[in-house]
């Protein structure tokens, strides 16, 4: 906006920026962050953290709050930068809502799956007593600025993850985006989804790909931020995968966690006559040509027992499971019996 910038240059307060940032992301980017604070004359401090799975509690948030508060930060004209994946966003997205309240902050993913994922939507939350996210709130950013010459140096196993997202609104809510991640799935890996001049063929598949999961994702999520409606197609993939995920870390990362739940949850549509063999079996193909495990020894009958009940608790009392009617398109469904699910999970496991 001229006229913000036209105030900004008139002033004669110097513009200050709270950052924090994941600690792997900031051995890799943090020379250039700070070179550009620097050259753009922005008084910075920069907090690098280690931000995962494991660390993601309200300790990391209030040792985030400590900084800030000695950081003497303006909580309106000054937002928090969270630049890192999505447990980064997550957390400084937590600490910024209960910093005096509201205080406004920026999302800079720096994974695939953060890119398509947390940067979309107004969650933010830790984990707690060993449930995922079981604290948190909703406070969307106020920007999210989307690189995805970030993902070049995050590790294969990451790409893959991250597809895992991708694959679940592609299977939820459009078919091009399957056949994109059908047909390019291994293209996308070996580039990084790097833009790559040269490949006709391929045209640009990574800006397609992240485009449209993005566009489905607020589709989905926008008319729904505070999730007053909990039939949310959304959730595919997030029904099992939070107790499987929680309960053998580190071995499964999140988008692997919950393709394995997608895998199983194919299985269920199949078994209810939702989907035919053929498309289930194309279903896996492309996960399995996405490097995503379509199975997991820790994904007991009594942990999927476990993880309905408590989807139940959750959830008004219903399951509301969105399953697959079709490649692309999806219900959600509230009378899937106990009688379904075991055949499924037998047919699944067998094979």
């Amino acid at each position: 906006d001229p006229q913000e910038m036209e105030l900004i240059t008139a002033s004669k307060r110097k513009l200050r920026r709270f950052i924090v940032i994941d600690e792997v992301v900031d051995k890799l980017y943090g020379s250039k962050v700070r070179e550009y604070f620097e050259e753009n004359n922005v008084q910075h401090k920069i907090l690098a953290l280690p931000t995962t799975e494991e660390t993601k509690s309200m300790d990391l948030v209030l040792n985030i709050l400590h900084e800030v508060q000695n950081f003497s930060l303006d909580r309106r004209t000054e937002p928090i930068i969270a630049i890192g994946g999505g447990v980064c966003l997550d957390i400084v997205g937590l600490a910024a809502s209960l910093y005096r309240r509201r205080t406004p902050y920026i999302r800079v993913p720096t994974t695939l799956l953060s890119y398509v994922d947390a940067s979309v939507g107004a969650k933010n939350g830790v984990n707690f007593l060993q449930c995922k996210n079981k604290l948190g709130g909703y406070t969307p950013p106020v920007a999210s600025f989307l690189d995805r010459s970030f993902i070049q140096s995050i590790p294969r196993r990451h790409i893959s993850n991250g597809l895992g997202e991708i694959l679940k609104m592609a299977l939820m809510k459009h078919k091009g985006l399957f056949d994109l991640l059908k047909n390019h799935g291994k293209y996308l890996l070996d580039t990084k989804f790097q833009s790559c001049n040269g490949f006709a063929d391929h045209r640009d598949a990574a800006l397609q790909t992240t485009r449209i999961a993005i566009e489905t994702m607020l589709e989905e999520l926008a008319p729904n931020l505070w999730e007053d409606d909990l039939d949310r197609l959304v959730d595919f993939g997030h029904l099992i995968s939070p107790e499987l995920e929680m309960r053998v870390l580190p071995s499964l990362m999140h988008g692997e966690a919950v393709n394995v739940d997608m895998a199983f949850m194919t299985y269920v549509a199949h078994a209810r006559g939702l989907l035919e063999a053929e498309e289930k079996e194309q279903i896996l193909q492309c996960m399995r040509g996405l490097e995503l495990p379509v199975w997991h020894s820790g994904c007991s009958w009594a942990l999927i027992q476990r993880a309905l009940r408590e989807r139940l608790k959750h959830s008004g009392g219903q399951p509301r499971m969105p399953l697959p009617t079709g490649l692309g398109v999806a219900e959600i469904f509230n009378d899937t019996s106990e009688e379904t699910l075991q055949r499924a999970y037998e047919l699944w496991v067998r094979d």
